[in-house]
This record gives structure tokens, C-alpha cells and sequence, in this order.
């Protein structure tokens, strides 16, 4: 009888020790595919930056300095604080009209990683770029004036992980994760 109750205690001290087995193997399971789920994420983490430059000309520039994709979902661009359209009513509403612009697709784009463009550069009524020239009273103009642009981009991941950058050539680039991009409206930018 005291062999029965020994046998007994053995096999609850082993099923006791197999499920606390079975309890650690499922923990390091799940640490394991968090810290790969971390891994993935990091390996097609975007990051946009947007920029302006007056040299060689005045141009704006949109670039991944991630490691992965960027899949550009929402634009707006604005002057001022108001919201434009396109490109051309974001020179009117610095230069005024007349003047023209070599402009590139923004919205809906995938950026990828590593991957900078020219997204805009303002022309004379000649249809020359405005290059670095501080006798020239257009440059000037334009070379100040630029600063008053600023941009809201929503971007994702391959993951849909997305995030919104804002940028303005009067204050420093912030970038925010989001939850989702928000859908074209009458402020989206159009090119």
C-alpha cells in the first residue's frame, strides 16, 4: 500500500514537472516569434524625409532613408498652412502667376528603400530651373519663400505599419506611427 501511494506522488510530481514544461516551451514559443515578428519589422522599417535644397536649384526632395519600402497612401502639401492641390497653385501662391514647374508623382508611390527623387523644382517664365544665383531677384524670392511650404505624407510598411510625416522648412521633421492613412479628400494633394 505504501508502494501504491509512492507511485501515486511520482505521477503527480511528473505530470506537475510536464506541465511546467510544457508552460516554459510554450513562453520561449511565444518569445521567439515575438522577437522574429520584431526582426521582420525592422527589416522593411521606411523612413521619409523630406527635404528642400537651392543647389545646384531651388528643389524639393522625397527620400526612403529606411531599410524597407515605403508605400506612400496620403499627401497633402501646403502653403502657409492652407492646403494646395498640385504644384503649379504652390507657385502661384508664392511667385504668383506665370511661372512654371518640373514636378514628379509623390502620391501612391512606393518608395523604395534608399531611394531619393526631385518631387518639384520651380522654372522661370523660360522654362529654365532656377539655379543658385544670388543676383537673380526670382532666386531670392523663391530661395526665402520655399520655407513656406510645408507637407503631411502617410506612409506604410509592408507590414501596414504606417506613420505621417511632417515637414516644413520652418520647423524641425516629425514623423508619427498612425494607425492607418487617412482616404483622398478635398485637401489631398493631386498631381
Amino acid at each position: 500500500m505504501a508502494n501504491n501511494q509512492e507511485t501515486r506522488r511520482a505521477s503527480r510530481y511528473d505530470a506537475i514537472i510536464a506541465t511546467l514544461v510544457g508552460l516554459c516551451a510554450l513562453c520561449v514559443s511565444g518569445y521567439t516569434a515575438y522577437v522574429q515578428r520584431q526582426q521582420v519589422r525592422a527589416a522593411v522599417w521606411p523612413i521619409l524625409e523630406f527635404d528642400s535644397s537651392n543647389t545646384p536649384d531651388i528643389h524639393f526632395t522625397l527620400a526612403n532613408k529606411g531599410v524597407g519600402p515605403a508605400i506612400i497612401r496620403h499627401v497633402i502639401v501646403m502653403v502657409d498652412g492652407q492646403p494646395v492641390r498640385n504644384w503649379r497653385e504652390a507657385v502661384e501662391r508664392i511667385l504668383g502667376p506665370g511661372y512654371l514647374a518640373s514636378e514628379s508623382d509623390m502620391s501612391f508611390h512606393v518608395f523604395a528603400a534608399g531611394e531619393s527623387r526631385t518631387v518639384f523644382t520651380p522654372r522661370d517664365p523660360e522654362n529654365n530651373p532656377l539655379n543658385f544665383d544670388k543676383s537673380n531677384p526670382l532666386w531670392v524670392k523663391l530661395n526665402k519663400e520655399r520655407l513656406r511650404v510645408s507637407v503631411e505624407i502617410c506612409y506604410c510598411s509592408t507590414l501596414g505599419e504606417c506613420w505621417t510625416l511632417r515637414a516644413s522648412g520652418l520647423a524641425p521633421s516629425t514623423t508619427t506611427e498612425t494607425r492607418r492613412c487617412p482616404s483622398p479628400s478635398a485637401t489631398s494633394f493631386q498631381q
